[in-house]
Parts: structure tokens; C-alpha cells; sequence
């Protein structure tokens, strides 16, 4: 055998390895970057604020995230899986709205929840002042509800608001499951009751884990609902480890443990997406929901709204009212929160823009049979999505710092620059932020897209002479403008509203619409968040509607 026979694989090999496929190892190893400087910073730091933190930040922080972790999961199952078969089994007037109805609360994110609750029930707000000439009394010494800032009230805020990710999937699940094994459970004598929690129930606990462990790691995530709630949690501990003590050592390590309770989240929703193979064998009819009359439907009704009351409408109204309440009296918004406004926008932009390129890019690439990373690069391109903000914003610190020092130094050296923060000190930092934490909604959308592109097309187009550019800019790029732009949308409206990383990473005198409300809550005036909670609010709506308007075809 000749040596250029020999070496025909290897050229082959390297061929493959093109511009974009570069592009594409850059973007996973960016995206790996944070987690290893954190496992890094962690573990070179000094043994002394382990020893610290093992014995007074992390056990009184670890306690409350798991007991903040299990309570809400209580809830979101509750609300979730009881709004999704209330929704499937039962037909009772305003059935058809309340199943877009509820989901709602994904528009409200948890920090702006928590922002309004805190005012609505002051002893002094409206709920308490209502109640309390109800009963007759005149003072709030007299009687007074529970104090919202607690555990108990933390868990039951982001509970209302986090319900739809078990309601989502919970409610697909019940769609699909065959009436007929329900009506076998009834024939063998079982109440409708035991049917519900011997058949319906078990089919639909890999829906419930994948809801569920969705809701927590938006509650890994959550920062300004905890804080204003008074729980330390560990991302709270994060936080201030590094803003008030300037440790980012003990703030890797803390992170560390956050890190581990992300880790086994996403084996838990991994773990019960598997379980979903068993589901669906066979054709059979699906449930026909029974009809409900009377006060039967009256108190079907009630349940139904309820957690669309407490986690939109009550929240909703009272941004709205106290809005038009600062408007009024001031009669114009003041500049500092238009520039807010401007600022967030831009960076939701920029970052939206770059998010989509890179997913478009991930996912061309990785289609190759013979790009053999593949699996490899969509897994990397995911994990953003799952660190919670704070702790990847600690992991970016240290490369931010050395590229700036790269940077400074070229440009000094080359141009006789000042020194100066390139990264760090602009908002190129937030949206290098923003592109790692939320690729995976673009690498996912824009895959799905791709998957449902027949390859016919592409072979015809090769067929005719087209060359594979070509061919992508001719074929698949038309056909893949729906999946985009509800790529676009959804990380759009994320960016918006992301806190946790925008708190560490903004540089100086730079407020966007969520730190502007953070900074408001912190002082007290909850009138000048209110225009900036509201303007988050209607933003997130824009991807709720489009998720209504999709579930309810769906259901017809």
C-alpha cells in the first residue's frame, strides 16, 4: 500500500476541520471556560475560607436552598400537575381561556414577583387595609397577616410564579395518555380518584421531574426575590460574598456547592425524560373531559384561577396602578430609567444577534455525521443555560481580566493607548454573558428547525450545482426563519429580564431595567420600579402569547 493511499483518511480528517468547525470549538471552549476558572479559583484558594464557609456560610446557606429547593417543588407540583388535569378532565365555563390563562406567570420573573407582593402585603398595603375593615379592627396592631419576608412566603411566591413549567409538560403528558387504560382502571373497580393517583399519576411523573427540575433551576437562578425575601441562599451567598468582602475565592467555592445541586437537577430531568419512552405504544382515543355543572363548575372555576390570580393579575394590577401613580404625579419618566430602558435593549440586541449566529453555527456543524464531537458540542453549548447567573458571571471574572490585560497591553504597546477595561468596563462584558447562558435556546430551536428540513432538498440543490454555502443561504435559511425567530424572541425577552449576571458584571454607572428595580427595592421606593417591572412584565408577555397561541392549536 502506497504512502498517499495512507494518508488519504488523515487528509480527509483535516479537510473536514474547516473555518466554521474552529469557530465552533472556540464557541464550546467560551462556554467551558467559566466552570473550569471556577473549579480553579475553588480549589487554589486559600484552605482557610474553605474551613470558613464549611462552618459558617454554607451550612446556614445550603440548609435554606434545600428547604427553598424542596418547598417550591411542592408547589409547582401541586399547581402544576392539579392546573393541568383540572385543564384535561373537566369542561367548565372559561375552560378555553384559562388554559392559555395559565401560563401567565412566565411573564412575571420571580425578583419583580417578589417586588410586588412585598408592597401589596405591607401592613399597610391594600390586602391587609382590606381585611382589616372587614373585620372591623382600625390598626395594624390589631391584626396582621404573616410577614411575606420568610421562608414560607418565598416559597409560596415563586411557587405561583414557576407553576407553568410543570403545567407545560404535566398537561402534554395527560393530552397523550390513552382514556382507555383509565377506563380499564374503573372497569376493575377502581373510584375516579384512585384512578387519578394509580394510573394517570405514575404515567406522568417523568413529565412532573422534567417541570419540576426546570422551576428549581429557575430558583438556583433567582437572586432578587431571595434578597428582598430576607433567605440566604447560596446564590445570595455568592453575591454578597464577592461584592461585600471582595473574596472571590470563598464566592468559587460556594459556588462549587451550587454547582452540585445543578449537577443533579439535570440528571433528574435527564433521567425522567428517558422515562417518557414507555408512553404512547399504541393509538388509543384521549381523554374527553367531562362536563361540570353548577357549583361543581363554580368551584372548578375558582381553582382554575386562582394561581393566575396570585401570580399574574394581582402583580399586573398593582404595577399598572402604581405606574399610572407615578406618572401622574411626576408627569414625565425620569432620564435615568429611559437611559435604563435604551441600555437594556441594546445589550438584549447585541446579544440576541450574536446568540443566534453562534446556535446557527453549532448546529450546521454538528450535523456532519462526520464532525463525531457533535454530541459533545451541544452538551457544551447547554451547560450556560443551566449555571445559574451569579455563578457564571464569578467564572468570568478571571479570563475578563485577562483579556483586558491583553488588550491594554497591545494597544499601549502598539499605539500608545491609556490602560484601560475593554470588557469589563463596557457592556461587551454582559453580553459575552448573555450569548454563553443562553446558546442553548438557539443551538435547540435552530436544531429542531434543521431536523424537520427533508434532505431531499439539500441533494436536489447539490444535484443542480449549488455548493453547500449555497445551498445554506438558498435553501435552509428560508426554511429555518420560524425556528430563528422564536430563538430570537426567547432570548431576547431572557435577556431583558436577566438579573444574577447583570448585578456582577455591569460596569460602572451602567443600569439596565432589571438592576434599575434591584437598586428601587433596595431603597424602599417601589413607586420608581414599578415603570421599570412593568416594561419586563409586557416584554415577557410577547413569548407567552406565542406559547398560548401554539398550546391551544395544539389542543383542537
Amino acid at each position: 500500500m502506497s504512502e498517499n493511499t495512507l494518508q488519504q483518511p488523515l487528509l480527509k480528517k483535516i479537510q473536514s476541520f474547516n473555518a466554521s468547525t474552529y469557530l465552533v470549538l472556540g464557541v464550546a471552549f467560551c462556554v467551558l471556560a467559566p466552570v473550569l476558572t471556577l473549579l480553579w479559583h475553588a480549589f487554589s484558594g486559600d484552605f482557610q475560607h474553605w474551613s470558613g464557609l464549611l462552618k459558617n456560610v454554607i451550612p446556614n446557606s445550603l440548609g435554606n436552598t434545600l428547604v427553598l429547593l424542596a418547598g417550591v417543588a411542592f408547589m409547582v407540583a401541586c399547581l402544576g400537575t392539579g392546573s393541568a388535569w383540572l385543564t384535561t378532565a373537566y369542561q367548565f365555563p372559561t375552560r378555553n381561556i384559562l388554559m392559555w390563562a395559565l401560563l401567565l406567570p412566565l411573564a412575571v420573573p420571580t425578583y419583580i414577583m417578589a417586588f410586588a407582593y412585598l408592597d401589596v402585603m405591607h401592613p399597610l398595603g391594600p390586602i391587609q387595609s382590606v381585611i382589616r375593615d372587614l373585620l372591623g379592627y382600625t390598626s395594624p396592631r390589631q391584626f396582621r397577616l404573616p410577614d411575606i419576608r420568610s421562608m414560607g412566603g418565598a416559597i409560596i411566591l415563586l411557587g405561583f410564579v414557576l407553576y407553568p413549567y410543570v403545567y407545560l409538560s404535566t398537561r402534554v403528558m395527560f393530552m397523550t395518555q390513552a382514556a382507555n387504560l383509565i377506563e380499564a382502571a374503573r372497569t376493575l373497580g377502581c373510584s375516579r380518584r384512585e384512578a387519578f393517583f394509580r394510573v394517570v399519576i405514575p404515567m406522568a411523573r417523568p413529565a412532573i421531574a422534567v417541570g419540576i427540575s426546570l422551576a428549581l433551576l429557575e430558583t438556583l437562578n433567582d437572586i432578587g426575590a431571595s434578597e428582598f425575601l430576607g433567605i440566604q441562599t447560596l446564590t445570595v451567598s455568592v453575591y454578597t460574598t464577592w461584592i461585600s468582602r471582595s473574596n472571590l475565592a470563598g464566592a468559587a467555592q460556594i459556588a462549587i456547592f451550587m454547582l452540585i445541586v445543578v449537577t443533579t437537577l439535570i440528571w433528574l430531568e435527564r433521567h425522567g425524560r428517558q422515562r417518557q419512552r414507555y408512553a404512547n405504544t399504541q393509538r388509543m382515543h384521549p381523554i374527553q373531559p367531562q362536563k361540570l355543572r353548577g357549583i361543581q363548575a363554580l368551584i372548578a372555576m375558582a381553582l382554575g384561577w386562582f394561581p393566575v390570580i396570585c401570580g399574574f393579575i394581582i402583580p399586573a394590577i398593582y404595577l399598572v396602578a402604581e405606574s399610572v401613580e407615578r406618572l401622574e404625579a411626576t408627569g414625565t419618566v425620569s432620564n435615568d430609567l429611559i437611559r435604563g430602558t435604551i441600555n437594556t435593549i441594546t445589550v438584549a440586541a447585541i446579544a440576541t444577534f450574536i446568540t443566534v449566529v453562534c446556535g446557527l453555527l453549532i448546529a450546521w456543524v454538528v450535523r456532519n455525521p462526520r464532525f463525531k464531537m457533535g454530541k459533545f458540542i451541544v452538551r457544551a453549548s447547554s451547560l450556560g443555560y443551566a449555571i445559574p447567573g451569579t455563578v457564571l458571571a464569578i467564572g468570568l471574572l478571571t479570563p475578563y481580566a485577562l483579556i483586558d490585560t491583553f488588550i491594554s497591553d497591545s494597544l499601549s504597546f502598539l499605539f500608545q493607548l491609556p490602560p484601560q477595561l475593554y470588557i469589563m468596563g463596557s457592556m461587551s462584558g454582559i453580553i459575552i454573558a448573555y450569548v454563553i447562558r443562553f446558546l442553548a435556546i438557539s443551538v435547540g430551536g435552530i436544531e429542531a428547525g434543521l431536523s424537520r428540513i427533508p434532505p431531499s432538498l439539500e441533494n436536489a440543490s447539490r444535484i443542480l450545482g449549488q455548493t453547500s454555502r449555497q445551498t445554506f443561504f438558498k435553501i435552509h435559511l428560508p426554511l429555518l426563519k420560524p425556528a430563528i425567530g422564536a430563538a430570537s424572541l426567547l432570548i431576547f425577552v431572557d435577556a431583558m429580564k436577566e438579573l444574577s449576571a447583570t448585578l456582577l458584571l455591569r460596569p460602572l454607572n451602567f443600569e439596565t431595567l432589571s438592576t434599575w428595580l434591584y437598586a428601587e427595592a433596595a431603597r424602599g421606593t417601589y413607586e420608581e420600579g414599578a415603570i421599570a417591572a412593568l416594561i419586563i412584565v409586557l416584554a415577557g408577555l410577547l413569548p407567552v402569547i406565542i406559547l398560548a397561541k401554539s398550546q391551544t392549536k395544539s389542543n383542537y
